[in-house]
């Protein structure tokens, strides 16, 4: 008996400290986000690009990613904890590989978006550390893939690119480690 009592503290001992040692962890993803902030405004993204709706596409796909990811509500109109606000500077088709016929074999959509994520008095949340552009503004960068050979239309690449690039962005908001 007093053995299995030796034993039984030992596991009681090394299960305190195990324990111990995960006291600052936190499980879920309300972790990943600041606790400060409640409700973001999202107006609709500009675009430079001559492809109509870009803008709204990339909104509505950021919008969606917060609501999906996020603890965040998404208002649809001002006063909020924040707002996220984007321009679309780039937006590029070009051939990857080209066919025998003169078309693309594969082609590649590239969009580029600055972002900037600031409170409801105009303090900066969030910036880009590595990218080289005004340090208010988060660059964010993606591409897709197209084959139109396969049937994938550039719509298709667009969306793809699009989301990738939503996903980043509401990536963007998580709290720094």
């Amino acid at each position: 008996m007093p053995q299995s009592r030796a034993i039984h503290a030992a596991a009681l001992a090394a299960l305190a400290l195990l324990t111990a040692g995960c006291a600052g962890y936190h499980v879920g993803t309300e972790s990943l986000y600041s606790t400060d902030i409640q409700t973001v405004y999202v107006p609709t993204f500009q675009s430079v690009s001559f492809r109509r709706n870009l803008g709204e596409r990339l909104t509505e796909a950021v919008i969606k990613e917060i609501q999906l990811k996020t603890p965040y509500k998404v208002v649809a109109n001002p006063p909020a904890d924040t707002i996220l606000t984007g321009l679309l500077v780039r937006e590029n088709k070009r051939t990857v590989i080209p066919s025998s016929a003169g078309g693309p074999r594969e082609a590649e959509i590239l969009l580029r978006v600055e972002v900037t994520w600031i409170d409801n008095q105009g303090n900066l949340i969030r910036q880009s550390d590595p990218i080289p552009v005004a340090s208010e503004v988060a660059a964010i960068q993606d591409s897709a893939a197209v084959f139109p050979e396969y049937g994938q239309s550039i719509a298709t690449g667009q969306q793809q690119a699009i989301h990738r690039v939503a996903e980043q962005i509401v990536a963007m908001m998580e709290t720094p480690w």
